[in-house]
């Protein structure tokens, strides 16, 4: 009997490629940046300064953007050029990995060409995780 594994990922991203999760530059920043190595002190105490923020800024509930203050906030706290070029080099192995899904590519693409943007996509991801919680 032949056993067929499914990598979670693909799932994924093939979901991403078709729009089931909304936009797609957040989703694969996130997805990218699970190769940022960030301690769990450090985010935990950086999520907590950034949620202080949203709550300081009037509902806490209300949709985040990337140019949000507790956003920006966020990236400011875990940035550093090392992460930033973790976060660069999957994202350049994210445009390879999705080459095939016509959407995620050009998402992968724009993202792997502004590495900035992309953090700060990632940092408001990881404040909608706290959030969440």
């Amino acid at each position: 009997m032949m056993v067929l594994v499914v990598d979670p990922m693909e799932a994924v991203l093939a979901r991403v490629d078709t729009g089931e999760l909304g936009d797609p530059l957040p989703v694969l920043a996130y997805l990218a940046g699970q190769a940022v190595e960030v301690g769990e002190d450090e985010l935990n105490g950086a999520r907590r300064r950034a949620l202080l923020l949203v709550a300081a800024g009037g509902d806490p509930h209300r949709d985040l953007d990337v140019d949000d203050r507790a956003v920006r906030a966020l990236a400011a706290d875990l940035y550093t050029a090392e992460r930033r070029d973790q976060l660069a080099g999957s994202l350049d192995a994210l445009v390879l990995r999705v080459r095939d899904l016509p959407t995620a590519r050009e998402a992968a693409i724009f993202l792997a060409g502004d590495a900035d943007f992309a953090f700060r996509l990632y940092a408001l991801a990881l404040l909608a995780e706290a959030l969440d919680e």
